[in-house]
């Protein structure tokens, strides 16, 4: 029988309220408060922490707090990426951001959805018990030389290609193929990049 983890990394429905989620989503946030709380110039420290926070990760990261994530454990991160402040990576499942990756500041990246029907989200809204809604979840990918302008929110299941450039305020609701400036809600290819 599969762990509520694996259901979850495998898109089928899970349940969000398992306690071994729960336990590992409450350690996240312990990290990224000590990863904010961590002085700019303690590089070993904060490499450290990002070894206890992130699945996986390159080097020459660069995070600036605040950082916000489910789980954590769940993002790797190729070398050489910079990530702004008040990025929300939605870690439900995995999230590949390649080499040499900008993400601007505000970005959202989700990999985390929801039936539509309200009944279907919560179940028998009667019983008074609170539930965690339905949840499922599908990777995001984003290839190397990405750079995403700020305030862009990346949907579930989404693939970006090599050497993209998505424009700040995107909606991306489509993979994007590699080599082109894309924009726009919803985020559409304007153009390849010489």
């Amino acid at each position: 029988m599969k762990t509520e983890k694996e259901k979850m990394l495998a898109g089928e429905p899970y349940n969000p309220g398992d306690p071994a989620l729960l336990e590992r989503w409450h350690e996240a946030k312990r990290l990224l408060r000590l990863y904010e709380q961590t002085p700019t110039t303690d590089r070993a420290r904060l490499t450290e922490i990002l070894g206890e926070l992130l699945g996986s990760h390159g080097d020459g990261v660069w995070i600036t707090a605040p950082f916000f994530a489910d789980y954590g454990d769940n993002i790797h991160l190729g070398s050489n990426c910079e990530i702004n402040a008040n990025c929300v990576f939605l870690d439900c499942n995995t999230i590949t951001i390649g080499d040499n990756a900008l993400i601007a500041p505000g970005v959202h990246i989700y990999t985390a959805y929801h039936p539509l029907s309200p009944r279907e989200r919560f179940g028998d809204p009667s019983s008074g018990d609170f539930a965690f809604c339905k949840t499922q979840a599908k990777p995001v990918v984003i290839g190397d030389n990405v750079w995403i302008g700020g305030g862009s929110i990346i949907m579930p299941g989404i693939r970006i290609g090599n050497g993209v450039t998505i424009g700040a305020g995107s909606v991306v609701t489509k993979d994007i193929p590699d080599g082109v400036l894309a924009f726009g809600n919803p985020c559409r290819v304007i153009r390849e990049i010489d």
